[in-house]
């Protein structure tokens, strides 16, 4: 239950930690981009605002003296009153403002008389008349210092449906003077307000922040996608690593248990292998006395030896499994071997009603191989379909070429009982076996034998459908 809640812990780290990543990413990026925004904006909006002011003041400065030189001077060389309440003189004076004004991005122009704070001239008629409009400003002004004042109304939530309209003004007053040489100390005369409508700037600017935002979050989402997939992909990685070190782990243990089950089977074998060869002798010897003596107890000293014999069998298998003998390489006939096999077990074939069917491939190439020990892997897996077709059968044995002419192939199948998916999964592991009678170490010798050889091989079956086995073979 334990090592069950670890293994499932360890496969919940590599997701935890792509979640995570990811996670905190997307809220860095986001609020990076955000920042980033503001920051860009705030100083394009004071660059802005800047460059407004410096040019509402020297407009408000061409206008007082557009207003001086076309207006007030004339009446003064005239020698009139200034009355701008005059019909005349009020189209006067806004014939000269709409004239240093035309083509700028004025809202209103209004001039505040000196003695009191009311409006005497103004492009927006309304207005003309008003009191108490200027306020501190009008007051600064009037001693002399020049004031610009913004209002504002607008942001990025202004942009979304139903919000109010954005706007935006900046009221520039200057005091109105005389010039030289009329007044040597440029007396005030009143104050002029110049409003100028950036309303069009302040809209173009949130846009601009807008799209900073959005351009900068879908570079960022773009790069955090790429993060994720490059942090997930470390992790299946990692994890695939993982899986792997522990399959040759369980490769390793195995390996360690088998060449210590390997050096105990060699040592007993060595040690049966002797005494049993010393009882079939002996067997055979009181079989030949009993036949003399008591014929009708001969039969016993055949079984000693048959079963001796068999035992024999198993010890070598053992050894051979135990001891793997190094193969000697020499140029091998590939097709010869497999004909050697065949005759040697024909007389067993023709006794179990097996028919043999080779297909060999005359312009076979020689490999570099063993002849002894490509021959008991040979026989050894045509024993183990001999033994899968009780009632009779026939195998086929093909040899040939590759399809990239690079590797030699020699095909055995037959027509037996098959095998299942999960005996199949098991056949090379030693002593695996489905027989009442047998070791599960013939097919074991045959993988070695072959990985030995530098070769592969594979092995195809179906239920009822026969058994094929592949090796194959570089040249």
């Amino acid at each position: 239950m334990e090592n069950r809640v670890a293994r499932d812990i360890a496969n919940l780290k590599p997701f935890m930690l792509v979640k995570f990543f990811s996670f905190t990413s997307l809220a860095v990026i986001l609020v990076t981009s955000l920042v980033l925004a503001l920051l860009i904006s705030n100083y394009t909006k004071n660059v802005l605002l800047e460059r407004s002011e410096a040019y509402n003041l020297v407009l408000a400065e061409n206008v007082s003296h557009q207003i001086f030189q076309q207006f007030v001077l004339p009446l003064a060389l005239q020698n009139r009153q200034i009355a701008v309440e005059d019909p005349r003189q009020f189209k006067q004076l806004d014939k000269v403002v709409r004239s240093a004004t035309h083509g700028m991005n004025v809202h209103s122009v209004t001039i505040f008389s000196k003695k009191e704070n009311q409006v005497s001239y103004s492009t927006i008629s309304e207005l003309v008349g008003a009191k108490d409009l200027g306020k501190e400003e009008y007051e600064r002004a009037l001693n002399g210092e020049n004031v610009s004042v913004l209002r504002l109304q607008g942001s990025l939530l202004n942009l979304l449906p139903g919000m109010a309209e954005i706007s935006c003004q900046l009221r520039t007053f200057i005091p109105l003077r005389k010039e030289k040489p009329f007044s040597p100390t440029r007396d005030v005369m009143g104050v002029i307000e110049i409003v100028q409508d950036l309303t069009g700037d302040l809209e173009a600017l949130i846009h601009l922040q807008a799209w900073i935002i959005f351009t900068s979050f879908f570079i960022m989402c773009g790069l955090f996608l790429a993060l994720r997939f490059i942090v997930a992909r470390a992790d299946r990685i990692i994890e695939a690593r993982g899986e792997e070190r522990r399959k040759l782990e369980v490769k390793l243990n195995q390996s360690e248990r088998l060449a210590s089950l390997g050096k105990m089977v060699a040592s007993v074998s060595h040690e049966i292998k002797n005494p049993l060869g010393i009882i079939r002798s002996t067997a055979e010897i009181l079989g030949k006395r009993v036949v003399k003596i008591a014929p009708e107890n001969a039969h016993l000293a055949k079984i000693i030896v048959e079963e001796t014999t068999r035992l024999d069998s198993i010890v070598r298998e053992f050894l051979d499994f135990a001891r793997p003998q190094q193969p000697e390489f020499k140029d091998v006939s590939l097709n010869e071997v497999v004909a050697k096999v065949t005759g040697f077990m024909a007389p067993e074939f023709t006794q179990r009603k097996i028919e043999v069917k080779c297909n060999f491939d005359q312009s076979l190439p020689m490999i570099q191989g063993d002849f002894d020990q490509l021959y008991q892997a040979c026989m050894n897996i045509l024993v183990n379909g001999m033994q899968a077709m009780e009632d009779g059968g026939v195998i086929f044995v093909t040899t040939g070429m590759s399809i990239d002419r690079n590797k030699v192939f020699l095909s055995i199948a037959d027509t037996g009982h098959g095998m299942t998916e999960e005996v199949m999964a098991q056949i090379f592991h030693p002593f695996v076996t489905s027989k009442n009678r047998g070791t599960g170490l013939g097919l074991a010798i045959v993988r070695n034998i072959i990985n030995n050889h530098h070769g592969i091989i594979s092995v195809a079956s179906e239920v009822g459908g026969g058994t094929e086995f592949i090796m194959e073979f570089p040249l």
